[in-house]
């Protein structure tokens, strides 16, 4: 296997100007400076500096990369408290008064610098903590996203990360450059970090002008290795195309969308999914990346396995048309079915097979074909369809892990998903060029035809109610979304409601408390049958929508009962609860 090249990739920051000073610069200024700053550092509490996020440090067993240790303060303050410490600092005569002021032999000072840490990386230690105080500033922008990757490369899985930054005029006898929290983050999002917090704090020296912002960011870890597997495929795994990004957000994608579809595989180790379904996700997200010729390969996009006559006869039809429920017929399916067999068969072969365990010949994801399929001029995106071209199947503990970290897990895929086709393009285009034709396409917030059944039934005789309050809707009404749009994509049918406006207003973005749902069961249930299940057409569209967003909803027969349904609701506002932390609402009948 051939050694992978660093990469110097751009910051997104608009704007960019070359930098005005270099990290020798930096080290050469505090070398200059030391005889002044040495006292004044160690004069300054940790404690007091750090108040703000000392809650957060793990178990005193915990290994820290302090980088820019400095005088040693903070190191110091580690080791009296039990943590084992890598200082990191790359002047001479810091290093040199931290060995004397602070003589611990669970101290290990090493001369090193970002944005390499080339020392820190051979030494092959990872760490529980990476500690940047006022250190951030110092790393000239033009670097920052490279010195910020090689630090995510040295966290341990559930590893934290903190930052202070300095807000305020620099001083005169030290080069740095504004750096915000909005630009860490960004950053974070990019390598699947979470913010656990960040806080605006005032200098502890009382200098007005300056103050400071302490963020502390999170890698994700749920125990299994699930996340340090998927790590691995991200960064580490070697590629000769986009392809095991793409399969990778695929998986993502369905997992968080469409995990309906999932089923308990044989051996219990797995999941299976419709290979169609892949495929088919697969589909949507190359879809705009092609038409915007942005190259999957090193020689371009004349090669790509899956582009064959099916897929370019798509061309006209949108990346949102490839949905679950959608119906297609005429050339359309034809073309439809030819797309999803090539694109079937290009995964199996390609990111399947050599998406594989670290020093491994075991693939991550076995699939196996379906029955050869024909072609038809009548195609619906339904269960028996999607199933019908094969199984694919995901590791167990990868699978729960992309159901709950999908928010993380696919800004770090888009980001190296960047890299690449930067790196396959002789004139890249910008970040926001490519993050643009990698937005996945959401459904249109689209309530016309949820007013027109409710108006029908109206017509017919039948009354509106408030499903949270139970009181009549007199004239107009609104549709709320059960679970809040904002926070949640979904315009299925089973997710809007009739509500008066004042309680929707009142209910805003927030999550229906389990309590509100359970006292509106009756008018939801009573709202499902009356509105949609009584219509054929209305009741399979809401089976499709139901399977693919809804997997608590699932049943072993074929038909959806209002009391499955609202099952499948109930977990997922647990769901809901649990990965996005959102507030919960309930109305106020007293009213």
């Amino acid at each position: 296997m051939t050694k992978r090249k660093d990469r110097y990739p751009e910051t997104s920051i608009p704007g960019d100007r070359q930098d005005a000073f270099g990290v020798r610069d930096v080290v050469a200024s505090y070398d200059v400076g030391a005889p002044t700053l040495v006292p004044k550092y160690e004069s300054l509490s940790f404690e007091e500096i750090h108040a703000p996020v000392l809650d957060l440090l793990p178990d005193s067993a915990g290994c820290i990369l302090d980088v820019g240790a400095g005088t040693g303060r903070d190191a110091a303050w580690f080791t009296a408290n039990g943590y084992n410490v890598v200082a990191v600092e790359p002047s001479a005569r810091f290093r040199a008064a931290g060995k004397e002021r602070h003589q611990s032999p669970d101290i290990r000072w090493m001369d090193d610098t970002l944005p390499a840490l080339e020392k820190v990386l051979r030494s092959k230690l990872t760490f529980d903590v990476i500690w940047l105080s006022a250190v951030w500033i110092h790393v000239p922008r033009s670097v920052r996203a490279r010195a910020f990757r090689k630090l995510v490369s040295v966290m341990s899985p559930g590893a934290s990360m903190m930052f202070s930054l300095r807000r305020g005029p620099p001083p005169l006898d030290r080069p740095m450059e504004p750096a915000t929290a909005a630009e860490v983050e960004e950053l974070a999002q990019r390598h699947g970090l979470q913010t656990i917090r960040r806080e605006r704090i005032p200098d502890i020296t009382g200098r007005t002008e300056i103050s400071w912002e302490v963020i502390w960011l999170r890698l994700p870890d749920d125990g299994t290795g699930a996340l340090p597997l998927l790590r691995h495929i991200v960064f580490n795994d070697q590629k000769s195309s986009t392809y095991k990004l793409a399969l990778l957000r695929t998986l993502v994608r369905i997992a968080d969308g469409a995990g309906g579809f999932a089923c308990p595989g044989r051996d219990e180790r797995h999941v299976d999914l419709p290979l169609g379904l892949v495929a088919l996700f697969w589909i949507r997200a190359f879809k705009p990346l092609l038409a915007s010729g942005f190259p999957q390969l090193p020689t371009g996009n004349g090669r790509l396995r899956f582009v064959k006559d099916g897929f370019r006869a798509l061309d006209t039809r949108s990346p949102n048309d490839f949905r679950v429920g959608q119906q297609f017929t005429g050339e359309d399916a034809t073309n439809l079915i030819r797309a999803l067999r090539d694109a079937a068969h290009c995964i199996r072969w390609m990111p399947a097979t050599y998406t594989t365990y670290p020093g491994s010949s075991d693939p991550v994801f076995p699939c196996k074909p379906g029955k050869p399929m024909r072609t038809s001029d009548a195609v619906r995106l339904d269960d028996a369809f999607l199933w019908s071209f094969g199984t694919f199947s995901v590791p167990t503990h990868l699978w729960q892990a992309m159901s709950r970290y999908a928010p993380w897990i696919e800004p770090a895929v888009l980001n190296e998903w960047i890299e690449i086709m930067r790196r396959y393009a002789a004139d890249p285009r910008s970040w926001d060029d490519h993050r643009t034709a990698l937005r996945w396409l959401e459904p249109t917030h689209d309530t016309n035809l949820v007013r027109e059944v409710g108006r029908e039934l109206r017509r017919s005789g039948s009354e509106l109610f408030c499903v949270w309050t139970g009181r009549r809707l007199k004239d107009e009404f609104d549709v709320d979304d059960c679970f809040p749009f904002a926070a949640w994509p979904c315009n299925d049918l089973w997710n809007l409601l009739p509500s008066s406006t004042t309680v929707n207003r009142s209910k805003g973005d927030r999550l229906p408390a389990p309590e509100a749902l359970e006292q509106a069961r009756p008018r939801m249930l009573e709202w499902w049958e009356r509105a949609y299940l009584r219509d054929a057409t209305l009741a399979t569209r809401i089976e499709d929508e139901v399977r693919s967003a809804l997997p608590a909803a699932a049943t072993d027969t074929c038909k959806l009962t209002p009391e499955s349904l609202f099952e499948g609701v109930m977990i997922q506002q647990t769901v809901l609860k649990r990965d996005q932390q959102l507030e919960e609402w309930a109305p106020n009948t007293t009213k």
